[in-house]
């Protein structure tokens, strides 16, 4: 297959459940050799997306190709080539760890080393116990092991560091970071916004069953813009005026301190100092807050509980 085939294309997937509409219209693409991380609230439809990709479920409409294929009926021919890591782990829970995934590196022609990845995701303190003994941390390493021994060119994982201590949760990001070295495909689904903005190369933010926004982590921040400005000032400030000249805002979080939420554009800073000195108001502390991908998150699902 062309390198430059994506590694997931998607067009028009429409998926019903029930007569009501979980996934509309979506488009998606994941180009090779990147992390794409799939983020969205609760029921927004992206863990279907990504189990119409992995041939877990039937489509009601549109396309779905993976690394070129149709995972439906062309299934055979990528299970050498893509790893999953399911959400609820999708282990046996009656064998031993590293029985199981030892079992599980039998079962390609050139499985990656398995001591290799119980080190990278320490899971020797655990070798020998059943899954079903496991924590919930301690399963999710041994479900993404298992995704990974067959090398696959694709890694689906969804939700990869969920109830991990931040010890493993630091070697999962690492390998993360490995794979995408060695030319890996990575395909994430993630609610932590750290993790996302930390890893991805591609964000898409999933709502409603539709794809809402996408870009780099740097250019998504970018487009709103918003920033906050504390400062520090006496006498105090006259804030109706402050924010008609500011376009903003101004609340006084402490006295004496003030906070301007604001789109942070060539000037502003000038126009803040310009009018504190016209009234002879001193600022003694200054400090600017970075928008971040949590932000962006939060202006476009909605910060309200669903």
């Amino acid at each position: 297959m062309p390198s430059n085939t994506p590694a997931v294309e998607i067009s028009g997937l429409i998926k019903r459940y029930d007569g009501r509409e979980i996934v509309r219209s979506l488009d998606l693409v994941a180009q090779r050799g990147q992390v794409t991380a799939v983020l969205g609230p609760n029921g927004a439809g992206k863990t279907t997306t990504i189990e119409c990709c992995e041939g877990l479920r039937v489509p009601d409409g549109g396309t779905v190709r993976v690394l070129g294929l149709d995972p439906l009926t062309q299934g055979a021919e990528l299970r050498a080539r893509v790893g999953v890591m399911l959400q609820d782990g999708g282990l046996p829970t009656s064998v031993r760890a590293l029985e199981m995934l030892t079992h599980v590196s039998s079962m390609y022609a050139d499985p990656w080393d398995v001591g290799d990845l119980v080190e990278r995701l320490g899971l020797a303190s655990f070798a020998r116990t059943t899954v079903r003994r496991l924590s919930g941390g301690q399963r999710q390493r041994l479900a993404l092991a298992a995704a990974l021994v067959g090398r696959p060119e694709l890694v689906f994982l969804d939700e990869p560091s969920a109830g991990m201590d931040p010890q493993s949760r630091l070697a999962v990001w690492e390998l993360i970071r490995a794979l995408r070295a060695q030319g890996v495909s990575v395909v994430l689904t993630t609610h932590l916004m750290d993790e996302a903005e930390d890893l991805a190369d591609q964000v898409i933010v999933v709502d409603h069953g539709q794809v809402i926004a996408q870009g780099s982590p740097a250019e998504l921040v970018a487009a709103g813009g918003r920033g906050s400005l504390t400062f520090w000032a006496s006498p105090g400030l006259e804030t109706l005026s402050l924010a008609a000249a500011l376009g903003a805002g101004v609340q006084e979080a402490d006295p004496g301190c003030y906070t301007v939420t604001v789109t942070v554009a060539p000037g502003t800073l000038a126009t803040l100092t310009r009018w504190c000195a016209d009234r002879n108001i001193l600022l003694s502390r200054l400090t600017t807050g970075r928008r971040n991908l949590e932000d962006v998150f939060l202006d476009l699902t909605g910060r309200s509980l669903r």
